[in-house]
């Protein structure tokens, strides 16, 4: 596999804290990294490039098209470093997801990792009203660290294997003595589906822990406006897409 990577800027950073959050079911983790990357404006500093990925391209919104691509964004907050990994894809399949895995540890060997958060969802046979967060992790200690009210340790016979970069991510960095969790929240299994409800309280639990200062009041209005558009996507698309009968997590 080949992976072109483009440093746009180096910056100087001490242990930083890094959360990734890459497509997968419902696109949970994409939705929540995303708006944090927006909403504190973190300055991207390296881009991935590779063969591995899809064979496609995005069209932007000058109308042209972008190769898909997998980007580290930098930011400073309160003395702590943090870095995010976003894009638009994961790699195709598990050897490339290793491969990749593999060349992001050893990117960020460099910088002293503190700890990686990766962030995902469990796929449910019908919409949560309200979606549970549940955390699980390479130790422990890191595990009780993040543990809280609002996020549920309990989940043994809940999902299945964990597959895709969030899951991969956290288990090789064990193996690099980096502790590592994943928060996994429950989401609609079906591929037409959009987390945002479920990538809110995923946002809100790491706002709550880094205090990032999040305005939550743009999301929520999302979040309205489309469960109102669900309400009638959905039944449209059951003849073409079989629904999941059981929980599930991709990615």
């Amino acid at each position: 596999m080949t992976f072109d990577i483009k440093n746009i800027e180096k910056i100087k950073m001490k242990s930083p804290i890094v959360i990734e959050g890459l497509p997968g079911i419902g696109n949970v983790g994409k939705i929540a990294i995303d708006f944090i990357i927006e909403s504190i404006k973190a300055k991207k500093i390296t881009t991935i490039h590779s063969s591995s990925f899809p064979h496609s391209v995005f069209v932007n919104e000058q109308n042209l098209i972008d190769l898909p691509a997998i980007s580290l964004y930098h930011k400073k907050i309160k003395q702590q470093d943090y870095l995010f990994i976003a894009g638009d894809v994961q790699p195709l399949d598990e050897r490339s997801c290793h491969e990749f895995c593999s060349l992001i540890l050893g990117e960020l060997s460099k910088y002293n990792v503190k700890e990686i958060i990766t962030l995902g969802g469990i796929g449910l046979p019908k919409i949560p009203k309200q979606p549970r967060v549940y955390i699980t992790g390479n130790a422990q200690e890191i595990v009780k660290k993040y543990h809280s009210k609002e996020i549920d340790k309990n989940i043994f016979g809940t999902v299945g294997p964990i597959i895709g970069v969030s899951g991969l991510l956290a288990g090789l960095a064990g193996k690099n003595n980096i502790p590592a969790i994943i928060l996994l929240a429950q989401t609609f299994g079906h591929p037409a589906y959009m987390g945002i409800k479920p990538a809110r309280e995923l946002i809100k639990i790491l706002d709550k822990k880094f205090s990032f200062n999040i305005n939550m009041q743009s999301l929520d209005k999302e979040i309205s406006e489309l469960e109102s558009a669900i309400k009638v996507k959905l039944p449209q698309q059951q003849n073409i897409i079989q629904r999941q009968d059981k929980a599930s997590y991709i990615g």
